[in-house]
């Protein structure tokens, strides 16, 4: 009898494991109404949804007191898996959590029961009272009126799916990127629409897919690009800790000046890579002769790193540590100013300041980040902790300033030679050991924008 019960354990894991990705694309009206609460928020720039309720007859002070309750509700909570190198994987987010099981949930009460115990129950109920009241405004302002574009949109995007074998290219991410997947698992990709755009959004989480799409969406394989690209990033996600643990050692062990930068921006990078240009040539033919991704960094990176990446995948082989020297060494080669750049290096930051209005001050100068860290008390702790990560390490003295520039003297061995005047004002900038920059800004009377400008 044991050794039946093994042959049929081991018959099911191999055909669980053995069969292909599968691929879901759906509509889910319960995701559509969650985020049309949170397009209506107060913190929300303005946007079509916004517009359509604000001259709507629901504009109300009763409906109002809804938006304003789910604005208040509490579900974002965040836990790190801290035995992976730091950055490596990303954090786990429960709103990420909660918008899964809209998509895999057909109704509210199946919805609450899948994540109860994830949020306070009364938090949990007041959220399906805000998305079952709002679920009829939705789909009178608008999924109706867009209704037929919108599922003839759907039925195209699930015909070209299949025609191009879309889940393909997710099993070469798994083989570029050396990660796995369980293919009992499907990925569901969830689509809603956007009229009056002529544009998309795009969001990847779990094992799950997002975007709203324009009604009058003409090209696919732009459209297909973006979805792959989010999607290799889940795929990075979900390497191995044997094969982060590799990855950190190759960087960490490159002699490169610039090997810490190009490991932050590593993530983006590949993501457009192999979405932004393989894919898309792919699909269309050619390589895209236009930007790849809204940022330089990235963009140019990608661009010049796409032979390196297109002859790995080409050879079915995995990312490994030839890959990251010559990644490496295009960065340090064609970009090395680019780790005294702020708008680079400021996209990864830990801050630490006494005032907090300092915090929106470095979020209006940097609007681009990445990862981000922010401490409210210059102490030996926190410098110790900031200490411990690879990110750019920004602290701001406003007051005490003897005190606090000793203190950073004592913490880090590459100020022994630095002479700094605490009673005057300066915005400094060091390179430390672990290949990142430390910044430290003494503020007396000068606004602190001004002084960040004035780091060379």
């Amino acid at each position: 009898m044991n050794s039946i019960i093994k042959y049929l354990f081991l018959f099911l894991a191999v055909h669980t494991f053995g069969q292909n990705p599968s691929f879901k694309i759906k509509y889910s009206e319960q995701l559509a109404v969650f985020v049309f609460l949170e397009n209506l928020s107060e913190y929300y720039p303005d946007n079509v949804f916004k517009t359509e309720f604000q001259n709507s007859k629901y504009n109300t002070e009763k409906y109002k007191r809804i938006i304003s309750k789910f604005d208040q509700l509490s579900i974002s909570y965040s836990f790190r898996f801290e035995d992976f190198p730091y950055g490596s994987k990303k954090t786990m987010q429960t709103q990420d959590v909660l918008k899964k099981h809209l998509i895999e949930t057909d109704n509210l009460s199946d919805f609450k029961l899948r994540v109860a115990g994830m949020l306070p129950n009364k938090t949990l109920s007041d959220l399906g009272e805000c998305i079952s009241e709002f679920t009829s405004i939705y789909n009178e302002l608008i999924y109706n009126p867009n209704k037929e574009k919108f599922e003839k949109q759907l039925d195209e995007i699930k015909k070209y799916s299949t025609e191009h074998q879309i889940e393909n290219y997710f099993k070469m991410g798994l083989l570029f990127y050396n990660s796995s997947w369980d293919n009992s698992i499907p990925f569901e990709a969830a689509f809603y629409p956007l009229p009056n755009s002529k544009g998309f959004t795009a969001s990847a989480f779990c094992n799950n897919f997002v975007s709203a799409i324009q009604t009058d969406l003409k090209s696919h394989k732009d459209l297909f690009s973006v979805m792959m690209h989010e999607t290799y990033h889940i795929v990075y996600d979900e390497q191995s800790l044997e094969v982060k643990k590799e990855i950190d050692t190759y960087f960490k062990e490159n002699k490169s000046k610039c090997s810490n930068y190009a490991y932050q921006l590593m993530n983006e990078v590949l993501a457009t890579v192999l979405g932004n240009g393989y894919v898309y040539e792919k699909l269309d033919g050619k390589v895209d002769e236009g930007e790849w991704y809204n940022n330089k960094y990235i963009n140019l990176m990608a661009k010049q790193i796409y032979p390196l990446a297109k002859e790995y995948i080409d050879q079915k082989k995995p990312i490994d540590r030839n890959f990251i020297n010559q990644y490496i060494q295009l960065y340090e080669t064609n970009f090395p100013d680019w780790i005294n750049e702020l708008n680079n290096i400021m996209t990864y930051r830990y801050v630490i300041t006494e005032n907090e209005k300092d915090f929106n001050v470095i979020n209006k100068m940097f609007r681009y980040r990445s990862r981000t860290e922010y401490e409210d008390q210059i102490t030996e702790s926190s410098i110790e902790k900031m200490k411990q990560t690879p990110l750019t390490k920004m602290v701001i003295i406003s007051k005490d300033s003897k005190e606090k520039i000793k203190l950073l003297k004592d913490k880090f061995k590459e100020l022994k030679n630095w002479k700094a005047n605490p009673d005057k004002e300066f915005a400094d900038k060091i390179f430390l050991d672990d290949k990142s920059q430390l910044i430290i800004v003494n503020q007396k009377k000068t606004d602190l924008e001004t002084l960040i400008k004035t780091i060379k």
